[in-house]
């Protein structure tokens, strides 16, 4: 099958609009409506229910999807496999959530790996956490960053590093007091969080931004009188230049950072290179 059927798909299903994912393509409306009439006869399935201004998946169109993204993604990373050269030999891939990403020391980590490890090419990709341990186990990613690592068989976990969500704001005269008359910014960490965000009364309202980006959450912070949860590592340096405050009274979340990989993988003596390059902290198995 053509990827590219796949990938005017995945398009059309991020915009919901025909003419938007055209744009998105640098293809005609017509163009993409005859590649999805195609994908369906391949299928013999309609993938999307077209209404005038209200384009969405049918049934079909929504077990394909997961399937499309799996597909594109290893076709990416064969495609990359096969053209490894003499001095790009070996390719890895580690998948994070994008919050992860953006944490002060991964760029570092990473590029002490490069060090480390001569003729290794990184694919670096974001995964929402919800597939994450699907991804290992199918091998579309070698290794992945979580502070939420799954127990199950056959996978590996390695704690890294410990930090700390911290509430914060710009204006330092908040306390726990007079926090429930700050907007709240809310970062989504996951169920745990949630669950321990529930039972602070004061912060049980209509958040006025609810992300899953670290930056977006830190730049609103700093620009508007708000509070929100944020993760100590992203927020340190604002908090050392006196632009941030933790607030006073708050409770603070601890928290560690993992990283995660198959037992048997068939990489698994360059991942143990890989892996022993030191993070910020002390590596401790769990």
């Amino acid at each position: 099958m053509d990827t590219e059927l796949l990938r005017t798909f995945l398009e059309v299903t991020k915009t919901r609009h025909f003419g938007r994912a055209a744009d998105n393509l640098f293809l005609t409306q017509s163009a993409v409506s005859f590649r999805i009439r195609q994908l369906e006869s391949h299928l013999g399935n309609e993938l999307f229910s077209r209404q005038r201004g209200n384009v969405h998946l049918t049934a079909a169109g929504e077990r394909l999807q997961p399937y499309a993204e799996a597909i594109l993604q290893a076709w990416g990373r064969a495609r990359q496999d096969v053209a490894l050269s003499e001095s790009l030999n070996t390719q890895v891939t580690i998948g994070a959530s994008p919050m992860f990403w953006e944490f002060d020391g991964i760029s570092d980590w990473i590029n002490r790996i490069y060090g480390a490890v001569e003729g290794l090419a990184l694919r670096l990709e974001s995964v929402p956490r919800q597939s994450m341990a699907k991804q290992l186990l199918d091998k579309s990613i070698d290794v992945s960053i979580t502070s939420d690592p799954p127990r199950i068989e056959n996978l590996q976990v390695t704690k890294v590093r410990d930090f700390q969500l911290q509430l914060v704001t710009q204006d330092s005269s908040c306390t726990m007091e007079n926090v429930s008359s700050f907007p709240l910014v809310y970062l989504d960490w996951g169920t745990r969080f949630s669950v321990e965000h529930g039972r602070i009364s004061e912060l049980q309202k209509t958040p006025v931004m609810h992300t899953h980006s670290s930056r977006m959450a830190l730049e609103y912070l700093l620009s508007n009188r708000a509070v929100g949860y944020l993760p100590s590592p992203v927020v340190a340096q604002s908090v050392d230049e006196g632009v941030l405050h933790t607030v006073s009274g708050a409770p603070v979340m601890e928290q560690s950072l993992y990283l995660v990989w198959r037992e048997d993988s068939d990489r698994l003596s360059l991942l143990e290179t890989m892996l022993a390059v030191p993070f910020n902290t002390v590596i401790e198995s769990v």
